[in-house]
């Protein structure tokens, strides 16, 4: 009996089936986490490759322009530090999974959520890093460009800055030669051609009171040509009471004289005569204002000078008329019949006169005009008519008398008169013309 009631050791017991079951899982979830923690050493591997490649393009970036080289390194910096703290966290997420192995299934798929947030958390640091590696590229190659503009920018300039010095030697150069020339003009004597300005006409103007409504003639020459006298005689006036008259120059000033019939819108003005100031012969033109009148008459009395060659020349060029006139004929043709050997003493029929006048007379006209076409053609300037008068015919013609002994005297009067109208009904028309627009 005893033996029969006497108690065995009880056996170990064995393992039921919800510990194998757990002791399973865990096992399985180690498993998976070891799975994990190599995908996630794969992961980092795959960064550390990626972050290689966004230095190299960052180096390449900096490269291209310094300016993002900061930017990129601070980036790429940002890239390994995230990629060391992923590393950090699947480190951290395996050792969670191991230690939820140990623990239960239930930790061990908290801590692989974990990890599996991590590894998105991951990803996306290293989607943003590749976003601010292709930003940074981006922003490299803008300034790439920018410098490219800038290099082009400052080309353009210096090919500008080249061509304005190049220019400026250009006309230094012309300037010199110009300089050059006119040197060597006025050492052959070759006088310079000199311009008045819009200013310098104004006032040459206003000091001789020029007026729109009026035709302005100009008698000029040498001193003691008989300016004075031929002025009165165009004027219908005697020497006595008229403009001042002399054997020497008696004016040094410009002296303007209205015509006194109020029928004729003429001024007549007596300009100085060259010889009696300091101005040479090239500046007498300018220094006097000629070129404001409407027509000029280039009076001579013994010779034709270079003055009136200069006078000529310079209307010429201002498209002004101009009227040469030998003066004092009389004088001239009574000298030449006594080198002919005139005695009025002898000659008490007055027949020696008559004849020997009209040689006299027609030999002093061949001579003045052979000598102006002479001095014309030494020039180089066209052949010109000369007026030959003397004054008291001339005074006789304005009176609308009819001397005996004239010689151009009326064509004068006539062509001076036609030029005045001409001139000025081509001055209407302009006028007329200019209201219209």
């Amino acid at each position: 009996m005893g033996g029969l009631f006497s108690r065995s050791r009880p056996e170990a017991p064995s393992p039921s089936l919800v510990d194998i079951k757990a002791r399973q899982n865990a096992e399985a979830a180690a498993a998976q986490a070891r799975k994990d923690a190599e995908a996630a050493r794969a992961q980092i591997a795959e960064l550390i490759k990626s972050n290689q490649e966004s230095q190299q393009k960052a180096m390449e970036a900096q490269q291209a322009a310094s300016q993002a080289a900061a930017a990129s390194q601070a980036q790429a910096h940002a890239e390994m530090m995230a990629m060391v703290q992923a590393e950090r966290a699947a480190n951290e997420a395996r050792s969670l999974a191991e230690a939820a192995a140990r623990t239960s299934s239930e930790e061990a798929k908290q801590r692989a959520a974990e990890a599996e947030e991590a590894r998105k958390r991951t990803a996306a640091v290293q989607e943003q890093a590749k976003k601010d590696a292709q930003a940074a590229q981006e922003h490299a190659r803008k300034l790439q460009e920018a410098a490219n503009e800038e290099k082009k920018k400052a080309t353009a300039a210096q090919e500008a800055a080249n061509a304005s010095k190049k220019m400026a030697e250009e006309e230094v150069r012309v300037a010199n030669a110009a300089k050059a020339e006119a040197e060597r003009k006025l050492k052959e004597g070759i006088q310079p051609v000199v311009t008045p300005t819009p200013a310098e006409v104004s006032a040459a103007k206003r000091k001789v009171q020029y007026r729109e409504d009026l035709f302005h003639f100009a008698v000029a020459g040498v001193a003691g040509g008989g300016k004075s006298s031929l002025i009165n005689a165009f004027r219908g006036l005697r020497n006595n009471g008229a403009a001042a008259t002399g054997v020497t120059e008696t004016t040094l000033t410009m002296a303007r004289y209205p015509d006194p019939n109020a029928e004729y819108p003429y001024v007549w003005y007596d300009v100085p005569g060259a010889g009696t100031l300091k101005i040479p012969d090239w500046q007498y033109f300018n220094a006097q204002g000629l070129y404001v009148f409407d027509c000029i008459i280039v009076l001579f009395d013994n010779r034709f000078t270079m003055t009136d060659i200069a006078i000529l020349t310079n209307c010429r060029r201002f498209k002004i008329p101009t009227y040469i006139v030998r003066s004092k004929a009389d004088q001239h043709i009574r000298n030449i019949m006594k080198d002919m050997g005139y005695d009025s003493d002898d000659d008490e029929s007055g027949d020696q006169k008559k004849r020997l006048y009209q040689a006299a007379r027609q030999q002093f006209i061949q001579q003045t005009r052979q000598s102006v076409k002479d001095n014309l053609e030494n020039a180089n300037m066209p052949n010109q008519r000369v007026y030959i008068v003397s004054n008291e015919p001339m005074l006789g013609v304005v009176k609308e008398k009819r001397p005996k002994k004239v010689i151009d005297e009326i064509e004068l009067m006539n062509d001076l008169i036609g030029e005045a109208q001409t001139r000025r009904a081509r001055r209407d028309a302009e006028a007329a013309t200019t209201k219209e627009k």
